[in-house]
């Protein structure tokens, strides 16, 4: 099975209500599909959206790096020498994660297909069905009080909640108006998004400990690289503290396990450079006995269902980010991961079980 060649689409799909975190607005899910022809007929899909302010990947560049570096690496080798090919992909450039993770999702439906599994059965098969939390962006509190009870309306029972955008004790806020309005059976998560100093994170968080605001876990509190802050606050609260920009690569993965920075690890396939690093950032999670999350950017059906494929298939992954295609004004996948509500139930067809797209201006691509 060798590598014919691959072609790349841009999409842009609206989202219903602007996504607001304490680093970006998204108005519009942006991202570069990918399509990798075989020379058996198989065909695969990835996706790579651009996400500067964590990745540093514009449309631009994930494009340029596809077909002026990956492409010509890629074609007319055989698919079935996968093991070369995922380390090919790891070391031709540096950094560019997105455009990687993209050829790489692409690559595994490929392989999955070749193996008529579907690609959470062709990486270990753990379980067929996962539940995702909903995020609630940072607004005032009140909207965000009205926007959390909509998503429990709505069938969710986990909340992602978004702070760090402003001071602490307007935080604080945010945080006691969800909880005052949704009640205590709902599961609540926080995501910094690097927006707080370490200090001012162990201020905020011990305040939530000693209100009862019974917060499941805290998402990056503090700068991406900022590792001795990290480990400062998970050493001084009880409350669960997660890593996320802190670690795109398994040598960042093994500089927060070995130091015991972090409780937790959000894996998301456009840090790690697609599916094949993910499974080292895990495996070396789950040997220190630390479990993942496994989240995404604003993506569209197809990237969530390569990072839901990979997240059902093992057993360290135990929480489940994958509310995007939610958020999104219309559907332009067919195929892929199914939605009831919080559910979400993996295909049964071979690969990432995408059967077509829709891109601008009405086009199939099938």
């Amino acid at each position: 099975m060798k590598i014919e060649t691959i072609k790349t689409f841009k999409v842009a799909v609206p989202l219903i209500k602007p996504f607001k975190t304490a680093l970006r607005t998204v108005t519009t899910a942006e991202a570069i599909l990918v399509k990798i022809y075989c020379d058996n007929g198989i065909v695969g899909w990835g996706e790579a959206p651009p996400t500067g302010v964590i990745t540093g990947d514009s449309l631009l560049s994930i494009e340029s790096a596809i077909h002026h570096v990956i492409k010509p690496f890629l074609e007319k080798k055989s698919l079935l020498n996968y093991e070369m090919i995922f380390q090919g992909l790891k070391t031709i450039l540096v950094g560019n994660p997105s455009a990687k993770a993209a050829v790489d999702m692409a690559l595994y439906d490929c392989l999955a297909q070749y193996c008529k599994l579907p690609l959470y059965q062709f990486l270990g098969g753990h379980k067929k069905e996962l539940e995702t939390d909903y995020t609630v962006s940072v607004n005032g509190p009140e909207e965000m009080g009205d926007d959390a009870v909509s998503y429990i309306q709505q069938g969710f029972n986990v909340l992602k909640v978004k702070v760090g955008k402003d001071d602490i004790s307007t935080d604080l806020e945010r945080i006691r108006e969800v909880r005052n309005r949704v009640g205590n059976e709902i599961k609540i998560r926080l995501d910094a998004n690097q927006g707080w100093t370490a200090k001012d994170a162990i201020r905020a968080i011990r305040k939530m400990e000693d209100s009862g605001l019974r917060i499941e876990l805290v998402e990056q509190p503090v700068k991406a690289d900022d590792i001795e802050g990290l480990k400062q606050v998970t050493d001084n609260v009880s409350t669960l503290i997660m890593a996320d920009e802190s670690v795109f690569s398994p040598k960042q993965a093994f500089q927060v396990l070995k130091t015991r920075s972090a409780d937790l690890i959000n894996i998301k396939l456009m840090k790690a450079g697609g599916i094949y690093q993910a499974q080292i950032i895990n495996q070396l999670a789950e040997t220190c006995g630390v479990e993942c999350m496994v989240g995404s950017m604003i993506e569209t059906r197809l990237g969530i269902t390569a990072a839901a494929h990979f997240a059902a298939s093992k057993q360290n992954i135990t929480r489940y980010d994958f509310d995007a295609p939610l958020m999104l004004a219309k559907e332009i996948i067919d195929g892929g991961i199914q939605y009831n509500n919080r559910f979400i139930t993996m295909p049964t067809e071979s690969g990432l079980g995408i059967k077509e797209v829709i891109i601008e201006g009405g086009v199939s691509v099938g």
